[in-house]
């Protein structure tokens, strides 16, 4: 399995609830560990911070490849910025509210890392591993794409690079996810099932991630399902990984086709 299994239960620490770790040797990812613990971001660093109170538990970190660009270093930082500022006055109001209800309040939490997939000369690959609790039986996470593109000076999401990306790669991806539920299960999936996640969900409902073994070129793909697409809560996320072909270079659009290269 070329990635981690993720089950959250409860508030979890940042490291504890990133699959990025286990992408670099699917995907050929140059990852990096966050440098020393910052109460921000440092100018052209990495920046790694955590705020705890009676409320919440904020995190929020990214790698010293983002910190070297800055205009995604703002816009990283506005993201971070925003995702506090509703934590802090959802759960404000949420704790004035059970209060005047004598129910509990139970202090939630948000927490994202933002890791290095690949880092070729145009193009910085990211995943963004975040987590979430709000006060329930258990918090929820998900994986998403940003990948910079230098010459534009913007970001797109992985998924945005493809067009026809779920014909690309066939029954392929179906396979490989049936493969990987039946190990989790311990049965394979019944043909003709029509129980949801016995379903094959397409790329739309997935985050898809673009890594390099080369340093140069993109020539892996990583596809991932959150948890309630492609199986129960229970069974984690499904992360798949796929060389970039013939037909997967096919589907690239033009304005990016240069970045990708087949996989040796």
């Amino acid at each position: 399995m070329p990635f981690r299994l993720l089950i959250l239960a409860a508030p979890c620490a940042l490291a504890a609830c990133s699959s990025a770790d286990d992408m670099a040797d699917a995907l050929g990812t140059q990852q990096e560990a966050a440098a020393t613990a910052t109460a921000g971001a440092e100018a052209g660093g990495a920046r790694e911070t955590e705020e705890e109170n009676e409320f919440y538990t904020f995190a929020y970190a990214w790698p010293r490849q983002v910190g070297a660009i800055p205009a995604l270093a703002r816009q990283l930082d506005q993201r971070a910025v925003q995702a506090k500022a509703e934590l802090s006055q959802t759960t404000r109001a949420e704790k004035d509210e059970f209060a005047n209800d004598g129910i509990e309040f139970r202090p939630h939490s948000y927490r994202m890392e933002w890791r290095v997939v690949a880092d070729t000369p145009r193009f910085l690959s990211l995943s963004g591993d975040f987590a979430t609790y709000s006060g329930g039986a258990h918090g929820m996470y998900g994986l998403e794409s940003l990948v910079w593109d230098r010459e534009a000076g913007a970001a797109v999401d992985g998924a945005a690079m493809f067009a026809g990306l779920d014909r690309a790669l066939g029954r392929r991806l179906c396979d490989a996810l049936n493969a990987e539920r039946a190990q989790r299960r311990g049965a394979p999936v019944a043909p003709g099932s029509d129980d949801t996640f016995d379903q094959c969900p397409g790329t739309d409902e997935a985050t898809v991630l673009v890594g390099s073994t080369n340093g140069r070129t993109f020539d892996r793909i990583g596809i991932w399902y959150g948890p309630y697409v492609a199986g129960a809560y229970a069974e984690g996320a499904y992360e798949l990984d796929f060389p970039v072909h013939a037909r997967v270079l096919a589907a690239v659009k033009p304005e990016y086709r240069s970045a990708f290269g087949s996989a040796r």
